[in-house]
């Protein structure tokens, strides 16, 4: 096999590995949700 062949062949791997992996992330990964408190400092605020 040439050497231009080889080189393409793992370069598909693993961007095909990359795209399983985030596949896998967006579609069984489920973040836990809670609640968030942000101060806010009065100066921030509109007059």
């Amino acid at each position: 096999m040439p050497v231009i062949l080889r080189f393409l062949l793992i370069c598909a791997i693993l961007a095909g590995c990359v795209y399983a992996g985030l596949w896998a992330l967006a579609t069984l990964y489920e973040p836990e949700q809670r609640e968030i408190t942000v101060t806010i400092p009065s100066s921030k605020l509109p007059r």
